[in-house]
């Protein structure tokens, strides 16, 4: 490439007067600005590269758009060359090469106009007219050639209204793609010179229009730039006014679900579905521009002409009901909660709405939506609580959800009003709970927690006793049958997700619980410890009791710190005998939560009880691939952490510390970011351990603690180091690199002398594609390094070495591809 002076002339030269190799031409010339701007795998230098750049393409645009011309007028040229032109002239517009103003001097600009009519090259012509005004956006430069755009697309409107009519959906895609183009680049202008630009934005409005709903997103865009730049302006023109009506019209129009819904496939559902929400933030931009109260009271009337209709034995179908509906749902983040003229009348209207499901649905959304509303209007929530509560009996399940989410938001959103309700509600799902889907329970009962939240203490305590008890003594009954169906313990699981539900939203009470909750840890958990005991090698009951007693260690505090003994050595040995990871985990949040504790009972469970879950772990790692067990490998090297944060002694001084190191640099080949971090941060604190540090003020321990763990290291440090250079270069998480590069100073600082023997053997092992001179160098600089005692440039080796492996990957990606 660099030896070749000027390789666009010469294959001009050489290809361009022979009609047979003129198309061979004019595809070369397309790709050539195309490859030359976005190809980043050129093996050439920063200042090279923009060397042969201004040689290749910005010398020779003028010659380019010579021949592109000449072939453009040329006697007999056929559609195919002509669409050829088309495409190589927007490539070298796109990239700059040839600019507007450029073309706008050649008869090129009339011949694009001129394209449009032949349907063979309406679509290249489209996009070289796209891209001419896509690069006029710096208006006060490009002046003139927008004055001559202008008249030539406004001119066009006849031919978009004969393609609407005709219902022609590829010519109606085109024009909307230049209508909006022109209409997003030139929208400042359309605001300053209205009369001549807004011509425009009627366009814009009739694609906007159009039944072809892949068709009209590609305005949404210009309908939203256009909002923010109206916004600014202190009084906004009636004909913008007039045009974010008809939109707003036009979006409801589209929201209108099919006459027949029911022949939809469910991924057409699903689509139509995504697109309405998008078409909702459309209608949040006519809100901007009309005001939300305008738009809420054109919805309204809406909704109560139709009703009108009806009532007066004129047909009306359900979508003209619901599309409003969904519009005000839409608009919803829009409107002021202090609002007392157009939402009070909006849910009057509610209940004299038809009980079609799409409507209910719809309706229950739109009470979700203005909560906070509701919470500022307290005398709408009985009516509003009811409407709810009546959604769960609907048999259509969407419907149910809807109730479900807007239960939620209300008694969050409005809880200090719902406190006078809790027996109602909890009647309600002592009634209806066990009728209703899971997902639907579990949105009630974490609505029924944020109320709790907002009562007295003592109350607060009663009523959480109340609902708990309530599951708990549902689990107590399957748990105490001689043997449970699946179906029971699938009911077990779901009460258990229902508690931790409610405790995930309460959180706690603080240090000092209510009188009504003081017995109750000890109550609730005998009945989980025997749910453990009996079920716990069931799956799905181990990952659900698991979760709800560390959200019962997190409520009750040191309450419950009497039990931690006997739930560790429960879960201690449910691992032992199920190998099931969530023990593990729990463990950790035990040590979490009372490693602290100076109780002698606690300390030997600790102890114990770690020493069991290794030794079980060893085993496992025996007989089992480590990526087949991840999830054991995670949290036992969690559990490890808590242990050496809060209890050292167990875990150093342990018979069982050098397997226990091994299975941490287990960890280490598995390619699970959330396994490599954890295991990192594990061996940085055992080669930083405070005991390391030579001081006099040191407890005695702590000498043990430094032998155990030089002692450890010394044994396993060949393979250590191995597996840290070949994460490093190979598979660790790139946020890791700082990481290994604080291991190998640490390894320095205290290991120094065998490091230096690791090193050279472990490096040859290093996969490809580390070139051979970036070992060597890695090698240099770490003996340099370690001969000098410089721990600094330890780092900066590891940090070079990360580096320069990363390069070799892209390359080897690069030649790849």
């Amino acid at each position: 490439m660099k030896d070749w002076d000027n390789p666009v002339l010469d294959l001009i030269n050489a290809l361009g007067q022979n009609p047979a190799t003129v198309p061979a031409l004019l595809l070369f010339l397309t790709v050539l600005p195309e490859e030359v701007a976005g190809n980043t795998r050129i093996p050439m230098s920063t200042e090279e590269f923009r060397a042969q750049e201004a040689q290749l393409l910005t010398a020779n645009g003028p010659e380019v758009l010579k021949l592109l011309t000449m072939y453009s007028q040329a006697e007999g040229i056929t559609p195919a060359v002509q669409a050829q032109v088309f495409k190589c002239l927007r490539s070298w517009l796109q990239t700059g090469e040839v600019t507007p103003n450029m073309i706008a001097a050649t008869p090129l600009f009339q011949v694009t106009f001129s394209g449009l009519v032949h349907d063979e090259l309406f679509e290249p012509a489209i996009d070289v007219l796209c891209g001419l005004i896509h690069e006029t956006q710096e208006i006060h430069e490009n002046m003139d050639i927008i004055q001559a755009l202008i008249p030539r697309l406004v001119a066009l409107r006849p031919v978009l209204s004969a393609a609407l009519q005709a219902d022609d959906a590829d010519k109606v895609r085109g024009y909307c793609r230049l209508f909006t183009e022109a209409g997003e680049t030139y929208r400042l202008l359309i605001l300053q010179h209205p009369e001549t630009f807004f011509p425009l934005v009627e366009a814009i409005g009739e694609c906007a229009a159009y039944h072809d709903l892949d068709i009209v997103p590609i305005t949404f865009h210009f309908w939203f730039r256009l909002a923010q730049s109206i916004g600014k302006k202190p009084d906004v023109p009636k004909p913008f006014l007039d045009a974010y009506r008809a939109l707003m019209g036009v979006i409801i129009k589209h929201l209108h679900f099919p006459a027949n819904p029911e022949g939809m496939s469910p991924q057409e559902r699903d689509e139509f579905r995504g697109f309405r929400h998008i078409m909702g933030d459309t209608l949040k931009d006519c809100c901007y521009v009309l005001g939300t109260d305008g738009c809420l009271l054109t919805t309204y009337e809406m909704i109560t002409q139709a009703l009108a209709k009806g009532s007066a034995g004129q047909p009306v179908s359900w979508q003209d009901i619901e599309a409003p509906l969904f519009s005000m749902r839409s608009m919803g983040a829009e409107v002021n909660p202090d609002d007392d003229e157009i939402l009070p009348k909006i849910m009057d209207l509610i209940p004299q709405l038809p009980s079609h499901p799409r409507v209910r649905y719809a309706a229950i959304m739109v009470i979700s939506r203005y909560t906070e509303w509701t919470d500022r209007h307290p005398t709408y929530i009985p009516f509003q609580l009811t409407y709810i509560s009546a959604g769960f009996d609907d048999p259509d399940q969407e419907v149910a959800a809807a109730s479900g989410q807007a239960m939620k938001y209300m008694c969050k959103d409005c809880r200090q009003h719902l406190v006078p309700y809790i027996p109602q509600l909890h009647t309600f799902v002592q009634s209806m709970g066990s009728k209703l889907l899971q997902d639907d329970r579990l949105q009630v009962y974490e609505a029924i927690a944020y109320v709790i939240t907002s009562m007295p203490m003592e109350d607060a305590g009663q009523t959480l006793r109340l609902f708990a008890l309530d599951l708990i003594s549902h689990i107590h009954g399957i748990v105490s049958k001689p043997a449970a169906e699946k179906e029971e313990l699938t009911n077990v699981a779901d009460a258990l997700e229902l508690l931790e539900t409610m405790l995930v939203v309460i959180q706690s009470f603080g240090e000092e619980l209510p009188a009504a909750c003081k017995d109750t840890a000890t109550e609730v958990y005998a009945v989980l410890d025997a749910l453990i005991a009996k079920y716990g090698n069931a799956y799905f009951i181990s990952e659900r009791v698991c979760r709800v007693i560390k959200q019962g260690m997190q409520f009750f505090g040191n309450t419950a710190a009497a039990l931690a003994p006997s739930l560790l050595r429960r879960v201690g040995g449910a691992y032992q005998s199920t190998g099931f990871s969530s023990f593990l985990w729990l463990q950790g949040k035990v040590v979490a939560y009372y490693g602290t504790s100076s109780d002698p009972a606690l300390q030997l469970a600790l102890k114990e009880t770690l020493e069991q879950s290794s030794a079980q772990t060893f085993a496992v790692l025996k007989v089992q691939s480590p990526s087949d067990i991840p999830d054991v490998i995670e949290d036992y090297l969690h559990l490890l952490i808590q242990m050496l944060t809060f209890c050292p002694d167990y875990v150093l001084l342990s018979p069982s510390f050098p397997s226990s190191f091994q299975a941490v640099l287990t960890a280490l080949t598995l390619v699970h970011p959330d396994i490599i971090y954890p295991a990192l941060d594990l061996l940085w604190m055992i080669l930083g351990h405070e005991s390391m540090t030579q001081s006099a003020a040191q407890p005695a321990k702590y000498a043990q603690y430094a032998a155990a763990i030089r002692q450890t290291v010394s044994v396993n440090g060949f393979q250590f180091v191995g597996l840290l250079l070949s994460g490093l270069v190979t598979t660790f998480p790139e946020d890791s690199v700082h990481l290994v590069a604080s291991l190998f100073r640490l390894l320095a600082g205290g290991w120094g002398a065998e490091l230096a023997t690791w090193l050279p053997p472990a490096v040859q092992q290093l996969p490809a594609p580390l070139p051979t001179e970036a070992r060597a160098k890695f090698l240099t600089d770490m003996a340099n390094a370690l001969s000098n005692g410089n721990l600094d440039h330890v780092r900066s080796s590891i940090l070079s070495l990360n580096r320069t492996s990363r390069r070799a990957k892209e390359r080897s990606r690069d030649l790849a591809a």
